[in-house]
């Protein structure tokens, strides 16, 4: 090496032996590596609560928190740590969706969203989610907020100052590109002005404490890879870890490595609602049925940090004010509960419960704190559709203790026998210590599996060589 003379003599140089110099540097190295590990956002797939599903546009501080404590006292324990607060938080009267003429919202003196104090009475300090986000935090647990892409079409209108830059809205908003659904913001332009605007977002979401950013007519329905691309530029520049989840799907597989350059979670279907199959006959609402073959494509691309996003779980019950339907207990019968958090887990999809936590039934607990079931989604790797024979869909995964994981799915509307040996699954080994995970029993050495699969019912083995 020019300059150094020979390796001996710059150890030398270093004051100490070249043997010495060497190990340290591979230690400083093999530091660094666990440290960018370390770094990575959402190394397991998310867990949590959403208020979506039973609340919808409607949720308030006094519900939120009464949510949050039954997520603290009987799920927290199980690795539910996540509490989003959905859409519609800045709106003084959600219930006028409806006539988007009459809805009443808040603003800072920068244009950007603020809580409604009406709804969110610890807002009214000028502290935003501040105080409550303390509150989520004080419990060992992470707050996440929801958002429409874009800039308020009433900071437009007043062409309020971006904070932290010499523009201002009407710089930033592209007003010929508005959400198709949503009537409370423009687009964003890819300019200096746009990148403005959502870096003062992440700065006041930053100092919120927020941890999970919910963005949603992102990924599909429109695709806005350029708003993606601005708003994860934001979020690095706050230096707070925001896992950022893009909504709604069906996201493209063609923007899979795009979308997980940016983003932890990316929806993959339409919104995901309570039915077995679709009572449309379109993609919304998403079925159960039709998640299948979704999970399946998308299943490659589930790794620490990037994980496709099945949707929420509308399970146990949803109201005062659902997201999609009437009040009710989940229209899912307890096969179809199994199936659903099989299926979701099988596919390390992230799990964001919906239910109304403050009503949270016996069934609804046990069927969320099977641990066997939940090692599966946060720590099983290679998972993968292996077949379908008839009605029968078998999927299986690998644990890091050697184990496997396999799952038999029965899509039929009749009962289905299955007795196939193990390694047709392509699990190579003479037979295997087997588990029933739902059933919590052990069946012994099997070197096939004989079972009877009920109507949309499931069966998920845990086996050991």
């Amino acid at each position: 090496m020019k300059g150094f003379g020979n390796i001996r003599g710059f150890g030398m140089v270093i004051g100490m032996p070249i043997k010495r110099f060497l190990v340290a540097a591979m230690l400083l190295s093999l530091a660094a590596i666990a440290a960018a590990q370390k770094k990575v956002l959402a190394p397991t797939p998310p867990m949590g609560w959403n208020s979506w599903d039973s609340y919808g546009l409607t949720i308030t501080e006094p519900q939120f928190r009464a949510n949050v404590e039954v997520l603290d006292q009987k799920l927290k324990p199980f690795g539910w740590n996540y509490a989003v607060v959905d859409e519609g938080w800045f709106m003084e009267n959600p219930q006028d969706r409806p006539h988007p003429e009459q809805l009443r919202l808040d603003v800072d003196r920068y244009g950007r969203y603020i809580p409604a104090p009406g709804r969110f009475p610890s807002s009214a300090k000028d502290e935003g989610f501040k105080t409550l986000s303390d509150y989520v935090h004080s419990l060992g647990l992470k707050f996440g907020i929801h958002i429409v892409r874009g800039i308020p079409r009433q900071s437009v209108a007043q062409n309020l100052p971006i904070e932290g830059s010499a523009f201002k809205a009407v710089d930033a908003a592209d007003q010929s590109d508005a959400c198709p659904w949503d009537p409370t913001n423009w687009g964003v332009r890819d300019n200096a002005a746009g990148q403005a605007w959502y870096d003062s977002l992440m700065r006041q979401y930053a100092g919120w404490g927020v941890d999970f950013l919910k963005v949603d007519c992102i990924s599909s329905h429109p695709y806005k890879a350029d708003e993606i691309r601005m708003i994860h530029r934001a979020i690095e520049k706050t230096g707070r870890p925001i896992v950022l989840s893009l909504s709604p799907g069906p996201t493209a597989l063609e923007n899979a490595a795009a979308v997980g350059a940016m983003a932890q979670m990316w929806r993959i279907s339409d919104d995901f609602w309570d039915y077995w199959a679709s009572p449309s006959g379109k993609d919304f609402p998403q079925s159960m049925l039709g998640q299948f073959e979704k999970t399946a494509a998308w299943a490659k691309y589930a790794k620490p940090g990037n994980w496709p996003d099945a949707d929420m779980l509308p399970l146990g019950h949803l109201g005062p004010v659902p997201g999609y339907g009437e009040v009710r207990a989940t229209r899912l019968n307890p096969e179809e509960q199994r199936t659903l958090v099989t299926l979701w887990s099988m596919a390390r999809s992230p799990l964001i419960l919906g239910a109304n936590l403050t009503e949270l039934d016996d069934a609804t607990l046990k069927l969320l704190t099977n641990r066997d079931v939940i090692r599966v989604d946060q720590a099983s790797t290679g998972s993968r559709m292996v077949g379908r024979d008839g009605d029968v869909i078998a999927w299986t995964s690998d644990l890091a203790d050697g184990s496997h994981a396999l799952a038999l799915f029965n899509v039929g509307d009749a009962p289905v026998t299955v007795k196939k040996s193990i390694a047709s699954y392509g699990l190579t080994g003479r037979n295997f210590s087997a588990r029933d995970v739902w059933a919590g029993k052990d069946m012994g050495r099997i070197e096939s599996v004989s079972a009877t699969l009920a109507p949309h019912g499931c069966l998920l083995l845990e086996l050991r060589r």
